[in-house]
């Protein structure tokens, strides 16, 4: 398997970058189960992600003229953000981020209020019976660290949208992280996301040329 190392400053530049490396470098090949099964997708095998300073603004990519944006900061603030973390879920949901995280986000908090120096202050979403599911969950595990200084996440996703999935995950997770970080009373720090299934769907991949200029 080919490990991608991807090191960037912020959100905008870590979605550019992952754009213009997949498709260049990605595996390319047709889905036989889950997600849009019957169509291609370019795949990283492996990619590790890591942003220094997630919090600068925007948190949401910036386009191209011509070209739609993603997502916008409005919909990550109105609808992904209490998604993934309360414990709400529509009627037509199976699951949501946020009744795993929820009650996880609240322990750690307490957790860090008695001393930064832990390796179990890591939140999980789903359980045994989630490969049941039809659309398992993407997002399996929010890790923590509190080190100089600052709080810092590193994140895994089973499978992963690079296009519009990608961007709303992050900027969400990124103002999670901020929330944290007030709480116990440290800066916020750095982001590590990692996955085995960061991909582009072929409907994405015109427009993804256009945002990465090939």
């Amino acid at each position: 398997m080919e490990i991608t190392f991807i090191k960037v400053r912020d959100l905008n530049e870590a979605w550019w970058k992952c754009i213009r490396e997949v498709l260049t470098n990605g595996y390319e090949y047709t889905i036989d189960s889950g997600s849009y099964a019957g169509q291609k997708r370019k795949e990283f095998d492996f990619v590790v992600v890591h942003i220094e300073h997630p919090g600068t603004r925007p948190l949401v990519p910036t386009v191209p003229e011509g070209v739609p944006p993603p997502t916008d900061i409005e919909y990550v603030e109105r609808d992904y953000l209490p998604y993934l973390m309360s414990n709400l879920k529509q009627a037509n949901e199976t699951y949501t981020y946020g009744e795993d995280i929820e009650q996880q986000f609240l322990e750690i908090v307490e957790m860090y209020k008695k001393g930064f120096n832990t390796n179990q202050a890591t939140m999980t979403v789903g359980n045994r019976d989630s490969i049941y599911l039809s659309d398992p969950p993407c997002l399996r595990i929010i890790d923590t660290r509190v080190r100089y200084g600052k709080l810092h996440y590193v994140v895994y996703f089973r499978s992963w949208d690079l296009y519009a999935g990608f961007p709303n995950n992050l900027a969400g997770i990124q103002m999670m992280k901020e929330c944290m970080a007030g709480e116990i009373g440290v800066e916020d720090g750095e982001i590590i996301a990692v996955s085995k299934g960061l991909h582009l769907y072929e409907h994405n991949w015109e427009v993804a040329r256009m945002v990465a200029g090939l």
